[in-house]
C-alpha cells in the first residue's frame, strides 16, 4: 500500500462511524476502521469500502486504553505513512438516573467518550506535526448542550469534548492541525434503534425539519471538515439536528 497518510475512524463498525469510512473510501482516502467488539460489523464496512475501489484495514482496539491506542496507530502508520485524519467518534452511553448510575457506568463513558478522544488524539499528533497537516474531528452530541435527564454521565463527557477540542485547536493551530467537533441530534444508528422505535414519532414534532438524520449526513460533514476546504475552520463545535437546538 502506498504510503500516503489515511484516515482513522474510531467506533466505525457501526452508525456515524461506518458512514464516515465509507464515505473517505469514496474519496479516495484509506481508512482504518476501529473496532471493538463488532469485528463481523467491521468486516461489514470493509467490504462495503472495498465495492467503493477503496483501501482500508480494520484494528481491534479499546480506546480508552493507551498501550492499545499506539498500537493501532503503529499498525495504521506501518500502513499507510501517517494518519492524516482522526475521527474520535468512539463512544458509550447507557440509560440511569443520576442516584442509581453505577460508578462503573460513569467512568466507561469517561474512558471511552473523553479519555478515548485524548488518547487517539495524542498518539496521532507527532505524525500530524511531521506532515505539517492534520485533521481532528470530535463527536459531540446535541446532549452536550442540553444535558439529559437519563444520562449525565454521557452529557457530562459529551461537554467535555468541546472543552477538549477547542483546547487542542489552540495548540495545534500554528502546525496547520485543525480541530473541530461535530454534535449531531437524533440520528439512526444503532445505538438510538429502541429509544426512536418507541418514541420516533414523538421526537419528530419536536424538530423543526420533522425527521431523524440519516448517519450519511452527518459524514457529510465529518468528510468536508477533514478536507482542505475547511482549512479556515477550527476550534468549532457545528450542530446538526434539523433546527432542534441553534448552538
Amino acid at each position: 500500500m502506498k504510503k500516503r497518510g489515511c484516515a482513522l475512524v474510531t467506533g466505525s463498525s457501526r452508525g456515524i462511524g461506518a458512514a464516515s469510512a465509507i464515505t473517505f473510501a469514496r474519496e479516495g482516502i484509506p481508512v482504518v476502521v476501529n473496532y471493538f467488539q463488532r469485528r463481523d460489523s467491521s468486516e461489514e464496512v470493509l467490504k462495503k469500502i472495498q465495492e467503493t475501489g477503496g483501501e482500508g484495514i480494520a484494528i481491534r482496539a479499546d480506546v480508552s486504553k493507551s498501550n492499545e491506542v499506539e498500537e493501532m496507530v503503529k499498525i495504521a502508520q506501518q500502513a499507510f505513512g501517517f494518519v492524516a485524519i482522526l475521527v474520535n467518534n468512539a463512544g458509550f452511553s447507557s440509560h440511569f438516573s443520576t442516584e442509581t448510575l453505577p460508578e462503573e457506568e460513569w467512568n466507561r463513558a469517561v474512558g471511552v467518550n473523553l479519555t478515548g478522544a485524548f488518547l487517539c488524539s495524542k498518539a496521532v499528533i507527532p505524525g500530524m506535526k511531521k506532515a505539517g497537516w492534520g485533521r481532528i474531528i470530535n463527536l459531540c452530541s446535541l446532549r452536550a448542550a442540553v444535558g439529559s435527564a437519563h444520562g449525565a454521565h454521557y452529557s457530562a463527557t459529551k461537554a467535555g469534548i468541546i472543552g477538549l477540542t477547542r483546547s487542542l485547536a489552540l495548540e495545534l493551530g500554528p502546525h496547520n492541525i485543525t480541530v473541530n467537533a461535530v454534535a449531531p441530534g437524533y440520528t439512526r444508528t444503532e445505538m438510538n434503534k429502541k429509544f426512536l422505535e418507541e418514541k420516533e414519532q414523538e421526537i419528530c414534532q419536536t424538530i423543526p425539519l420533522c425527521r431523524i438524520a440519516e448517519p450519511e449526513e452527518i459524514a457529510h460533514l465529518i468528510a468536508f471538515l477533514a478536507s482542505e476546504k475547511a482549512g479556515y475552520i477550527t476550534g468549532q463545535t457545528i450542530h446538526v439536528n434539523g433546527g432542534l437546538y441553534f448552538g
